[in-house]
């Protein structure tokens, strides 16, 4: 049995582990922290039980496909229930919508906002539909090892189709002109780390995703997935190592021989870095490394976050499970997150009230919430800084709202940049990985083999195919391939 190691116990680091074990290997899974799940993690106080990372349930097909790998569904771990409406945004002078669970409702929405966007959005949805199933289930399970992977003629036909070459913004522009309606069909590329005019059309897959795939909930917190991860982890026999840290590694020539952590020393024939890319080159490889800080360095990251968790002891009116609060000056935030990086005065930002749709996450009649405000990188935060966005924004949702609980407030935690690079050794704090920019997509992304050790592999959001959580689960499987081909020939 070929013993794999794998560094890193998030979605990815899960996701290869579980396949590889499935295939034969003899696979330990470390993990520095105390549980699996990565960035993927829950904390629990005083009743209150909140999801520290990812909020939003999207591509429901993926999860599917992942657990049908090992012949099970998502059914046999986690129930997932469907929210409508999907979520609600707040606009500027009291203008709210709610975004409806069917396509029906969405085009009315769409017409009623503007005369015949609802036709426009039809084609806009048959277009990202094409992009979202060659983007999703072709494209992204490539390794980006060469550009010969895109060289198949059902790829290289397509390019110009998905328009690859050309911004999100052109295109959603060029449809449709409410303000309200573009804003819409622009914030799910924030997921994907960079402004709209920077990020190939490619991406108005997330819009398929969102207006037809739908938004999603796993009853309990999104902890439920990794959970389940885990179990199938442990019932195809991997070791998983919590609270074990890697020390240092042994390599010989072109091969890493052997992984040290703090209490014993691993064998490996194979070994994947699933946490931190650049953590890992920088810590680990002595002069090894695929890239050099340089490299790194002028990189286009993801924002970092500015994340609060709150419990409040009433329920609060007007608030669905999520909300977006576009009540602000979207240009002026994205220039101080990636032109001129600096706090914003003005910040859009993200309220997760989970306790809206399962009342297993709060006390009886209390409401959960999770705040994110995205920021740049490059800034850092004080106690202080802290304190005046978390007044800004619970004024700003006490005002959309019309409902006041700043007096109800239990308690309330933090977790920004400082918090990502101690929590994860995110580079610079990120929470996102790399901005999916046009030179930073696809083969164009850091690679996901090491050029000067033969047996160690990367996966997670810094690397092929990018962020988030769906395309974690694949970057897994994609370095998980990547190691079995190696060990094969």
């Amino acid at each position: 049995m070929p013993k794999t190691l794998i560094i890193g116990a998030g979605f990815s680091g899960l996701s290869s582990a579980t396949i590889l074990a499935s295939k034969g290997h003899d696979v330990s899974l470390f993990e520095k922290n105390d549980t699996t799940g990565g960035r993927c993690r829950s904390w629990e106080h005083n009743g209150f039980l909140f999801d520290m990372g990812p909020s939003w349930y999207w591509m429901p097909d993926v999860f599917e496909r992942y657990f049908n790998l090992f012949d099970k569904s998502v059914n046999d771990y986690y129930t997932l229930k469907r929210l409508s409406p999907s979520y609600r945004v707040f606009f500027e002078n009291n203008v709210r919508m709610d975004i409806p669970a069917n396509l029906d409702g969405i085009y009315a929405l769409f017409e009623a906002h503007e005369k015949g966007s609802a036709n426009k959005l039809k084609q806009f949805l048959a277009s990202a539909e094409y992009k979202y199933n060659k983007g999703m289930k072709e494209l992204v399970f490539k390794p980006g090892r060469s550009l010969t992977e895109f060289m198949q003629w059902s790829v290289v036909s397509s390019l110009f189709k998905i328009h690859l070459f050309s911004p999100i913004s052109k295109e959603i522009r060029k449809n449709f002109k409410n303000p309200h309606l573009q804003q819409l069909l622009e914030f799910p590329v924030l997921f994907l780390g960079a402004k709209p005019e920077n990020t190939p059309a490619l991406y108005s897959l997330m819009n398929y995703a969102d207006m037809v795939l739908g938004t999603w909930y796993p009853m309990g917190g999104m902890c439920k997935i990794t959970e389940a991860m885990t179990k199938l982890a442990k019932e195809k026999g991997v070791h998983i190592h919590l609270n074990t840290g890697i020390e240092s590694f042994n390599i010989s020539g072109r091969q890493i021989e052997s992984i040290n952590s703090q209490t014993k020393t691993f064998a490996a024939d194979g070994v994947i870095a699933a946490a931190d890319y650049h953590h890992v080159e920088s810590t680990f490889l002595n002069g090894h490394a695929n890239y050099t800080d340089a490299y790194w360095n002028k990189r286009k990251l993801a924002p970092s976050s500015l994340i609060f968790y709150v419990g409040v002891s009433k329920k609060i009116k007007n608030l669905l499970h999520h909300n977006l609060f576009f009540d602000a000056d979207f240009a002026k935030h994205a220039a101080a997150i990636y032109d001129k990086p600096e706090w914003p005065q003005s910040p859009l930002f993200y309220v997760c009230a989970p306790s809206v749709t399962d009342d297993t996450v709060a006390p009886p009649g209390c409401e959960n919430l999770f705040i994110l405000i995205p920021v740049s990188t490059d800034i850092d935060e004080t106690d202080a800084i802290k304190e005046h966005y978390f007044n800004l924004v619970i004024d700003r949702i006490e005002k959309q709202t019309g409902d006041t609980f700043k007096n109800e407030i239990l308690f309330k935690k933090s977790f920004a940049k400082k918090e990502f690079i101690r929590e994860y050794n995110s580079f610079k704090g990120n929470a996102y990985g790399l901005a999916n920019t046009l030179r930073q997509t696809a083969i164009l992304k850091p690679k996901v083999y090491n050029k000067k050790i033969n047996n160690l592999f990367y996966a997670g959001q810094l690397t092929v195919p990018g962020p988030g959580v769906p395309p974690s689960l694949i970057s897994g499987e994609i370095a998980a391939k990547q190691l079995m081909n190696y060990l094969r020939n």
